[in-house]
Parts: C-alpha cells; structure tokens; sequence
C-alpha cells in the first residue's frame, strides 16, 4: 500500500484514523457498482418513542463466523462474504492489522437518507471495537461530537475510496452520524467491518 495518506484526527479520548485513498478511484467505482447491484438490500423498521418508522437507509449484513449482529431493536442475520467484500477484508487487514468477522452495509440512496447519532458500542463488540468504514460513490459529511464536552465536535467529509478507522476508546466517550443534506446527490454505499465476539 505504497502512497497511502493518512489523517490521525487529534480528539481527546479517541482513537480515529482517516485514509482518504485506500482504494482509488477505480478500484472504488468497481466495488460501488458490484455492491449497489447484487448486494441484497432490505429496509428495517425502527421503534423511536413508542412509533415504528422506516430506517432512512437500506442495509445488508455479512460475516464468516455466522453470528448475527443487533442494534435498535434489530437482529440481522450474515450472509455469507462475498468474493468482492473478501478481497476488501483482506486490503483491511493488510493495513490495520485486525481481523473483522463481519460487514454490515449501509445504502444511503438520496440526501434524506442518515444515520442519527449513535455510537457502534453493542455488547458483542467487545470493550474497546475497531470499526472499519469504507466509504464508496457519493461524498457525504461525518460528524463527532463527545457525549459529555458539549464544545468537543468536528465534521469530516468521507470520500470515494476512502477509509475510516475508530478505535480505543472511541466509541465510549463519541458519538457520530450522518446527517440528512437537501442538496440533490447520488447514492452512498458504506462498509463497516467489525469483528463480532
């Protein structure tokens, strides 16, 4: 991985690397255009308050150890990888030393759809995760914010191509989302590997 940048985010209790070139351009244009049409994308429903709503994002879940993940009231079952995500699991790999066992994808297809504040903190994660987000297709803004500093924030905009790394104690003392935007863009596609315990 000759050439390859990285951006070490300096935040007080957390450990976030950004490499805005881990695949370039089109190496990523293959991947979002295999993902986007075979990857098999279902919409769940979550509960906010009392009501059930449509989650504003289509999502598909994947691993090699055949556990299911759970978040907001939501079982997911894996499919079985895929030749396209095991070549990504293995560039990962190479550059952060870890080991997923599993890859939960997000599709962002117009600016309504997000992901509200939250941190990737479910119990079978393990105490401190590593989560691996690869970004693909359209650019869209990511923000922080620390759950107890209210002045502590900061926006990031994730690439095509682009890797971001949150480790340590990240996900105990952030949060993170990305926000809804009425500008008129195209669909984003979002890999998160993380390993499952």
């Amino acid at each position: 991985m000759f050439g390859l940048q990285r951006l070490d985010l300096d935040l007080p209790q957390a450990e976030i690397r950004y490499f805005p070139n881990f695949l370039d351009k089109e190496t990523a244009d293959h991947y979002y255009k295999v993902l986007l049409e075979q990857t098999p994308w279902q919409q769940d429903q979550i509960k906010v308050f009392g009501k059930t709503y449509d989650q504003p994002r289509l999502t598909a879940l994947y691993g090699n150890n055949g556990k299911s993940y759970s978040y907001s009231s939501i079982i997911m079952e894996p499919h079985p990888y895929t030749d396209s995500l095991m070549e990504l699991l293995q560039k990962l790999t190479h550059i952060t030393d870890h080991q997923f066992t599993t890859c939960l994808l997000n599709l962002y297809r117009v600016g309504s759809d997000s992901n509200g504040w939250h941190a990737d903190n479910e119990k079978e994660l393990g105490i401190n995760p590593v989560i691996a987000s690869v970004s693909l297709g359209q650019e869209r803004m990511f923000h922080l914010k620390h759950r107890t500093e209210k002045s502590l924030k900061r926006s990031l905009l994730l690439e095509h191509g682009s890797l971001l790394l949150m480790q340590g104690e990240t996900q105990h003392h952030w949060l993170h989302q990305i926000p809804k935007t009425k500008k008129p863009i195209a669909p984003r596609i979002n890999l998160t590997f993380r390993r499952i315990v």
